[in-house]
């Protein structure tokens, strides 16, 4: 017998396991701070001629300073409730964890070798799993609605303890006009949200303005005129990229991970191209997803293996990628609210039926 999602959604959220809406955020601040904490410290090293910190037999490792920062990271979920503390947790979180995953090398060999050849490919790998599973944990099925209201109540803890800044209401309230109105519940979370007193203080949250600057800055250049043509000239120059640099710096192009680069680099030419005709035929939706297709497949494979024949040099590549894969997801993004909402303007104009319940605005709601 088969089980449904809404009933695994059921139960789930009966077992307390809520998800947050802003999780994908969460963990994409989790791994930046985790990657670019690992490639910093190897450039500092290497530029300062590897120090070690200790003496008379002793060492203390980049490890140690690794494991106390997710310490702290764990110490601010455990101690305090509201959205406020997550962003800053997982800054903290993902530079301990950068640290600590640095020295892999050392786990994994008998004379700890923290310069052991393959730990470039193993960091990747573990960062790259990490998003891989934690995707799979939260996009099996779409947020619940009850989910959506229990997150605009997270917001609303933060108000009944110290106020509302401006911003954070507005969040909490778009958020809750995402909630259908027959949800349970929710008038009673709109009157907790609107009782909360106001906070004129804008405390910083650089994370946050981080994000919003980062989405802005992804929406302009994925709606300029001018980017289609730039993301296929971008994709073909990595994918040659790639191949040479693999050539150059790996053993000859019968080394293993250089054969993965070919591979790799390859299919991702394939879906780029596929994507060049889908945009010249007009399909721009197809071409977004084609070409978000020959990011992955660059980040999930031929990465992989340039990490492996190229070591940390292969970080620019990685780079790019990701820069891609966010300007390819503000555009589908972008194109999924434009179709959302002429769908709403399609529904309103349509007469209610016994299939399309109308429900009416709720003017009460906070703006």
């Amino acid at each position: 017998m088969t089980t449904s999602a809404g009933e695994r959604s059921s139960y789930l959220m009966r077992a307390g396991l809520v998800r947050n809406v802003r999780s994908g955020e969460h963990l994409t601040t989790f791994v930046v701070s985790g990657v670019a904490t690992v490639l910093l410290t190897r450039l500092f090293l290497s530029l300062s001629g590897y120090p070690q910190i200790g003496g008379k037999g002793l060492h203390i490792a980049h490890v140690l300073p690794g494991g106390l920062l997710m310490l702290v990271a764990i110490s601010l979920l455990l101690g305090y409730v509201g959205p406020v503390v997550r962003p800053a947790a997982a800054t903290v979180g993902g530079i301990g964890f950068g640290l600590f995953i640095d020295e892999v090398g050392k786990f994994v060999t008998s004379d700890n070798n923290y310069f052991y050849k393959p730990t470039a490919a193993i960091v990747y790998v573990v960062f790259v799993l990490i998003v891989l599973g934690f995707r799979f944990l939260t996009t099996r099925r779409p947020i619940d609605p009850r989910e959506e209201l229990a997150n605009v109540i997270d917001h609303a803890v933060e108000g009944v303890a110290g106020g509302l800044s401006r911003r954070r209401r507005a969040e909490a309230s778009e958020l809750l006009r995402e909630v259908p109105l027959q949800v349970d519940g929710r008038r009673e979370a709109r009157e907790l949200l609107a009782a909360c007193p106001a906070d004129e203080v804008e405390l910083a949250a650089p994370v946050d303005a981080a994000w919003r600057a980062l989405q802005r800055g992804f929406e302009r250049l994925a709606t300029h005129p001018k980017a289609p043509p730039i993301a296929v000239a971008v994709l073909a120059i990595q994918v040659v990229g790639a191949l040479l640099i693999a050539a150059v710096l790996g053993d000859g192009f019968s080394h293993l991970p250089v054969i993965g680069v070919i591979v790799g680099s390859l299919l991702s030419a394939t879906f780029t191209v596929r994507g060049a005709l889908a945009l010249r035929n007009g399909n721009r939706a197809r071409a977004v997803r084609l070409f978000e297709l020959a990011v992955l497949v660059s980040l999930l494979m031929t990465q992989v293996f340039q990490f492996a024949a190229t070591q940390f040099t292969a970080a620019g590549g990685m780079l790019l990628d990701l820069v891609m894969l966010g300007l390819l997801r503000a555009e589908r993004e972008r194109m999924r609210r434009e179709l959302d909402n002429a769908t709403k303007a399609r529904t309103l104009r349509l007469p209610p039926g016994p299939d399309l319940p109308r429900f009416p605005e709720d003017p009460s709601d906070p703006v």
